[in-house]
C-alpha cells in the first residue's frame, strides 16, 4: 500500500522488502480492468509502469473521476476498508506494469507499521496530500470552468494532456470531446478567455 512513500520514508524499507514476496507483479495491455464497479476491492494496486484510471458508469457514460500514473498506489478505499461494492471502475489506459497486494497482507503490513514512529506522520502525510487533492479538485468543480479546468490542467499536470486519450480527459472535466476540442482550438489560437 505504501510503497510509493520508499523515498519518502526509507527507514521503513524493512517492511516494504518484507511483503515484497506478496505481491502479484501483472503486465497488462491497455483496457485492463483491475477492478470492476460493484465488485469488492481485494487488492492494494501500485503502478511500476502505465497509466491507470477511475471511473464510474453512469447511464451508458464513463464519467472518469482520477488518473495515476508511476510509482502511485491507489484502490477503491472505502470498499477495500469496509467490504463495500465499489463505485468506480479501475481500468489501464496504457500498458502497464502494476503490483497486487492482497488485503490480508496490507492489514498486515500496517499492523507491524503501526509501531514504527514514522508510520503515524506517513499516514497523516498521505493523507493530507489525497484530501488536499481531493478538495481542491471538488472545488474547481464548483468554481472553474471547463475552460479554466483544462488551463489548470495543462499548467500542473501536462503530463496528463500528454499521455492521456482525449476522451478521457473530456470525460474527466465533464464535457463532450467536441467541446474540448474547442477549447483546445481557443487555445492554440491564443485566446484565454472564454
Amino acid at each position: 500500500m505504501f510503497f510509493h512513500f520508499r523515498n519518502k520514508f526509507p527507514r521503513l524499507n524493512v517492511y516494504w522488502d518484507k511483503y515484497l514476496e506478496f505481491q502479484q507483479r501483472l503486465d497488462v495491455p491497455a483496457k485492463t480492468i483491475l477492478l470492476d464497479e460493484g465488485k469488492i476491492s481485494q487488492n492494494y494496486i501500485y503502478i511500476e509502469k502505465g497509466c491507470v484510471r477511475s471511473y464510474f458508469n453512469k447511464n451508458g457514460e464513463d464519467k472518469t473521476v482520477q488518473f495515476f500514473f508511476e510509482e502511485e498506489g491507489l484502490s477503491s478505499l472505502e470498499s477495500f476498508v469496509n467490504n463495500l461494492p465499489s463505485q468506480f471502475t479501475i481500468e489501464t489506459i496504457e500498458p502497464s506494469v502494476i503490483y497486487l497486494l492482497p488485503k490480508q497482507y496490507v492489514a498486515q503490513l500496517i499492523a507491524e507499521l503501526s509501531n514504527e514512529a514514522d508510520f503515524t506522520q506517513m499516514i497523516l502525510y498521505m493523507s493530507a496530500q489525497r484530501q488536499t487533492h481531493y478538495i481542491n479538485e471538488f472545488v474547481s468543480f464548483i468554481r472553474d470552468t471547463p475552460e479554466e479546468r483544462y488551463q489548470h490542467l495543462l499548467q500542473e499536470r501536462p503530463h496528463i494532456v500528454q499521455r492521456v486519450p482525449q476522451h478521457y480527459i473530456a470525460s474527466y472535466l465533464g464535457v463532450s470531446t467536441v467541446h474540448l476540442s474547442r477549447i483546445k482550438s481557443k487555445l492554440a489560437k491564443g485566446k484565454t478567455r472564454f
